[in-house]
């Protein structure tokens, strides 16, 4: 293995990169070692140029076949895996794209994995949370190949560059295991992604139920251009679809705004948000554990604040 070299693994919906890379690769430079970064899939030149525009990345990987128009963890562990000797460094953002590969490659290249890494304190010590966030713990490893996730809101997006990093395509065997790609079905929302919005309105239990829980956020949502989130009781409870899930189970979310709607503030749900700029909690319930990290905090009754706020918003947009 040859030191000085980290690699990004870029998680990319085929057109473009997630946000979550520009932030991995500022982590990355932190072990002030050669970066490059490596795309996966299939007709992916316009993905793997945008990674070359990202200040900081030397060098770009670009593995495009047809065969990986949908790769499986199997298949992406295996190319990491022909290239990863290279490399001193293997490093993505924390999210289920990476949690279900990255292990694997940890594994077979005997190695421990250190995930969600909130601090890069030096080289081969990090700092994580435990218990959701209650507690941060210091972990230092002494593997000779460092394989890490990075809680991606905690690290700065990586500005553009003005000149193009190499982009190299390179040609690899196939999986040598038999798992094959059959179909997946995909919500289809006109607002904008959960992970990468830059407000979010969120509504838990005290909603009620699933057509009030669209009938109240969505006319506020739709005001704000945000996207929409919720917690995991209103999740169990089938008020919205897994997808939206907000906290350590769910998506991880670092918006400029955060609007939580009759949510208590469980720890559950707070690890998932607690990293956004601005949070408005309203709920009804003077002691909810959310009015604690909340910026803005109004008690009162979900169903009449919320229909105000978003009426005042809609005349404040007329005129």
């Amino acid at each position: 293995m040859s030191s000085g070299q980290t690699l990004v693994m870029a998680e990319h919906d085929g057109t473009q990169l997630a946000a979550s890379v520009y932030r991995s690769i500022t982590a990355a430079q932190q072990f002030g070692q050669h970066v490059s970064v490596l795309v996966i899939g299939a007709g992916i030149t316009q993905v793997a140029r945008e990674a070359a525009m990202i200040n900081g990345v030397q060098r770009v990987l670009q593995v495009d076949a047809v065969t990986l128009q949908h790769p499986s963890a199997e298949q992406i562990s295996h190319i990491v895996l022909q290239m990863a000797n290279a490399y001193e460094v293997l490093l993505a953002a924390h999210s289920s794209w990476s949690k279900n590969f990255l292990p694997r490659v940890a594994a077979l290249l005997d190695v421990g994995m250190v995930s969600d890494v909130l601090h890069i304190i030096v080289p081969r010590t990090y700092q994580r949370s435990v218990y959701a966030g209650n507690l941060l713990s210091t972990v230092q490893s002494q593997d000779e190949q460092q394989v890490l996730t990075v809680h991606a809101s905690k690290f700065k997006l990586a500005s553009l560059s003005q000149t193009s990093a190499v982009i190299e395509r390179l040609t690899v065997t196939g999986s040598p295991v038999p798992v094959r790609w059959i179909s997946q079905t995909l919500n289809q929302s006109p607002r904008p992604p959960l992970a990468s919005a830059k407000v979010v309105v969120s509504g838990g239990r005290a909603l009620g139920s699933a057509e009030r829980f669209e009938a109240v956020l969505a006319p506020l949502a739709n005001q704000l251009q945000a996207a929409i989130g919720a917690s995991r009781a209103a999740v169990d409870a089938g008020y919205a679809p897994n997808d939206l899930q907000v906290g350590q189970t769910g998506v991880v979310v670092a918006p400029a705004l955060y609007i939580a709607v009759g949510i208590s503030g469980a720890i559950q749900h707070t690890y998932g948000m607690k990293d956004s700029q601005v949070i408005v909690a309203i709920n009804q319930d003077p002691e909810a554990p959310i009015f604690q990290m909340a910026d803005y905090g109004l008690v009162g009754d979900l169903f009449s604040v919320i229909p105000a706020l978003t009426a005042a918003l809609s005349q404040a947009n007329i005129n």
